[in-house]
């Protein structure tokens, strides 16, 4: 594709790849939904998938003010932020940890989109296209609720994703203690089975 030569033209380059992000994300966020064991991350991650779908929607309608086809260009900026999430919930058990890894990826992926609506709407204005920028404002007031949302639940995610660690590691002080002692118990039979030798006289 060629590159931007216009500030309209960048207007655009930006607007498409906000449209490919969004969807991008709505598959993201059904299987965030899915993996996490938190009722209220879990509800969270579903509202804000409706409100993805919603937005797809107001993009759409911004392409057509431009009278343009709604037509979107591979985002690889949120395509990494997913594809961070997806190995979290491959590697990580269900548990408090992976609530918390979630957590991490939801708002890197809003603080990605805070940061594209943003400069979305300062060109819009700069552009003259007032009700584009309205229609885009509303995208950027959803984000930055998800966004504060998502902060509130990390605070009540975190400390059990911590308490989980302390009582993993309790699991296993048992267990260490039970293999030293084992193993000095070992150690100590076969001194005693050693044969002693005899001293010279």
């Amino acid at each position: 594709m060629p590159e931007a030569e216009t500030l309209h033209d960048l207007f655009v380059d930006e607007l498409k790849d906000a449209y490919d992000a969004e969807k991008q994300l709505i598959k993201a966020l059904r299987k965030m939904s899915r993996a996490a064991t938190h009722p209220d991350l879990a509800a969270a991650f579903s509202g804000h998938l409706e409100e993805t779908t919603g937005q797809i929607g107001i993009l759409e309608e911004v392409f057509e003010l431009l009278e343009m086809k709604p037509r979107g260009k591979h985002c690889p900026g949120i395509a990494g932020i997913i594809e961070e999430g997806n190995e979290a919930i491959e590697e990580k058990e269900k548990s408090p940890l992976l609530d918390a890894a979630l957590v991490a990826g939801g708002k890197r992926a809003e603080h990605y989109e805070i940061a594209a609506y943003t400069t979305l709407i300062s060109i819009a204005n700069q552009l003259g296209h007032q009700e584009a920028a309205g229609r885009l404002q509303e995208i950027l007031d959803q984000e930055l609720a998800a966004d504060a949302k998502l902060n509130g639940l990390a605070a009540m995610l975190l400390p059990l994703a911590n308490e989980g660690a302390d009582d993993a590691e309790e699991d296993k002080a048992p267990k260490k203690a039970a293999k030293k002692s084992s193993s000095r118990s070992s150690s100590s039979s076969r001194s005693s089975a050693a044969p002693k030798r005899k001293s010279s006289k």
